[in-house]
């Protein structure tokens, strides 16, 4: 295939994670009640069924659709969680002078519930999806799942260069959970790996041949994003203002 072949999925996974990530970000702020949630939700349901519906085919249209439909899935579960509809039992800032397990145990509190979904709807993508050409949704979602994990994690040992302006004022509690910190033992592993797993998605979307190179082409690029996302918790630059137009100002904290 082509340079430009291989270049318009890359160009579609960076539109799609900008924009997709605006919406999440701006009905969080302008729509918090069950309505938005529900209609999200709805989406969601669709895009499972489309998930399993296009899973057979092996054409570009089905691994861009598919792609997309993890996104909308996606996109609901973080809505669902910085709605504060789906977290955790515990909701109240860090004790003071934990540490330790302690500190990982109430952490953990704090979202479990949201973790425990995500994997749930994970399992569900691999048995609608397993056995057939198109893994695009699954594995977009896996992807999405293992970056979320990843970046928690960076975050919970510290990072030098996290944001939490973005979070919205139910959830201003969380920021007693971050830990500020030059440098942590994992983040030199994620970008390690992140790096290496880009590098081998491709290198097998560049030997692909057919169609079947897109959908090798846009996991390039999520986790090419992945990468990028790690570096900005430790470069002194951040993602922030990408977003920022899509809160209101009244709302911004």
């Amino acid at each position: 295939m082509s340079a430009t072949a291989h270049g318009l999925p890359l160009l579609y996974v960076v539109m799609l994670w900008f924009f997709s990530t605006a919406l999440v970000v701006a009905l969080d702020h302008r729509a918090r009640g069950p309505l938005a949630l529900g209609l999200s939700g709805a989406a969601a349901c669709a895009a499972v069924a489309v998930i399993a519906l296009l899973a057979p085919s092996s054409d570009a249209f089905a691994a861009y659709a598919s792609f997309t439909a993890a996104f909308v899935i996606w996109g609901w579960h973080e809505l669902s969680f910085l709605t504060g509809a789906v977290t955790g039992p515990r909701r109240e800032p860090l004790t003071d002078g934990a540490r330790g397990w302690t500190r990982f145990r109430l952490s953990a509190a704090t979202v479990i519930h949201h973790e425990i979904a995500l994997a749930t709807t994970l399992i569900i993508l691999a048995i609608v999806s397993r056995g057939h050409p198109n893994m695009a949704g699954f594995w977009a979602f896996g992807l999405l799942f293992a970056m979320r994990i990843s970046t928690k994690f960076n975050i919970f040992m510290g990072v030098p260069n996290f944001s939490s302006e973005m979070l919205p004022p139910p959830l201003t509690y969380l920021k007693s959970y971050f830990r500020q910190r030059r440098f942590n033992a994992l983040m030199p592993f994620s970008l390690l790996f992140g790096t290496m797993l880009t590098y081998w998605l491709g290198s097998t979307a560049l030997t692909a041949t057919g169609d079947a190179a897109i959908a090798w082409s846009l996991l390039t690029g999520l986790a090419l994003l992945g990468v990028i996302e790690h570096l900005f918790l430790v470069l002194p630059i951040g993602d922030t203002a990408l977003w920022r137009w899509a809160i209101p100002s009244a709302k911004r904290i």
